[in-house]
């Protein structure tokens, strides 16, 4: 029992030892975790002997007084040109790329297989017309706004059909069944959630069944190669409106877009209109919308010509023909896009007012002008 009692207070300033070393050792840690905290929070991770957040706020706001008083005592001099903060460019845009992209999207809207026939309806269509077309375009913009696909859609959905009726001869009680496929396989192509087959044979009231849309659907992709990409008028216009924009005209940025939007189309009613390329109805939408918000200002300046690489008298004819169906002096019977712009969503931009002619004077234009 003497022995036992003996070996206790040995064991017990052992025991105590040990746990003030670990308890020291701990703290020592937690020390050194918070300077390490400390510094990198306040991004001076080379200061190992500052020990106290209170000593640094101390330091810094000393240091901001004096940076001032020197600021005060140091005034800029008037010759110096004082340059303001550059804001980072939006990687998304792809700035050192776009001109690239952009030839590339050029070369690629002239392949022929991925261009209708500019007199399809004359050379290869012996049952469907022009109007027929309209109607059923204008049909498939009402069907869209149902389905609230993109606009993107829409235009697929269009160059499908044209690029369809440039190759097969068609019936005009397939024509329809033609518009609801193509949407079919544009919404595959671009939406995140399509619509089923069965909602395309719903919109036509039953009349074709969903075997008949999807035979319909194969023969499409089999006479386009499954070449279903490309540019489109959309395609060319978002580069405008990004660099363009309302720049010089009385109007919000989303007046403009809107507006542009719903000219670029009108422009998808009229069949005279497939003859253009993509990116010449883009142009001509831009070089319209201008002109409809500042009627006396020239649409065109030099930054518009560097960067659509379009003249005003090239885009003459499609200007003009846009412009005859802002007015209804073409296609005025065909009625959903005009009432689609008629929203309040969309600035009601379809009863902007129009001066009647443009002015031969806004077609000429050269190079070196301002």
């Amino acid at each position: 029992m003497a022995d036992q009692e003996n070996t206790i207070p040995t064991r017990r300033p052992q025991r105590e030892a040990k746990t003030r070393a670990v308890a020291a050792l701990s703290e020592q840690r937690k020390r050194k975790r918070v300077e390490r905290v400390e510094r990198v929070a306040l991004g001076d991770v080379t200061n190992t002997s500052v020990k106290n957040v209170s000593d640094i706020h101390k330091q810094k706001k000393r240091n901001i007084a004096k940076s001032k008083s020197v600021e005060e005592e140091s005034p800029v001099p008037e010759n110096l040109e004082v340059k303001s903060e550059v804001k980072p460019e939006d990687p998304q845009l792809c700035g050192p790329y776009v001109s690239d992209i952009y030839d590339y999207l050029r070369n690629l809207e002239v392949d022929p297989s991925k261009r209708p026939l500019a007199d399809y309806i004359q050379k290869v269509q012996r049952d469907v017309n022009s109007s027929m077309r309209g109607v059923l375009v204008d049909w498939l913009v009402e069907v869209a706004e149902e389905y609230k696909l993109v606009s993107d859609t829409l235009y697929f959905s269009v160059s499908y059909i044209d690029r369809f009726l440039s190759l097969n001869d068609l019936s005009r009680q397939k024509l329809q069944l033609l518009g609801v496929s193509s949407m079919l396989i544009a919404s595959k192509y671009e939406e995140i959630k399509p619509p089923e087959v069965e909602d395309f044979c719903y919109i036509t009231d039953n009349t074709y069944s969903k075997e008949e849309v999807l035979g319909m659907e194969a023969d499409i992709l089999k006479a386009l190669k499954f070449e279903l990409g490309g540019p489109t008028i959309k395609t060319f216009l978002r580069r405008f409106f990004t660099k363009v924009g309302q720049e010089g005209i009385d109007a919000s940025e989303l007046q403009f877009e809107f507006l542009g939007c719903y000219l670029a189309e009108l422009s998808l009613l009229d069949y005279h209109c497939v003859k253009f390329l993509p990116s010449m109805v883009a142009a001509s939408v831009v070089f319209l919308a201008r002109f409809m918000l500042s009627p006396k200002t020239h649409p065109w300046n030099l930054a518009i010509y560097q960067l659509t690489r379009y003249n005003p008298a090239e885009l003459k004819e499609c200007v003009l023909t846009i412009h005859d169906l802002y007015l209804g002096r073409k296609g005025g019977a065909l009625q959903a896009v005009r009432d689609k712009y008629k929203q309040h969503k969309f600035k009601c931009v379809a009863t902007t007012p129009s001066p009647p002619e443009i002015p031969l004077s806004f077609f000429e234009f050269r190079e070196a002008d301002p």
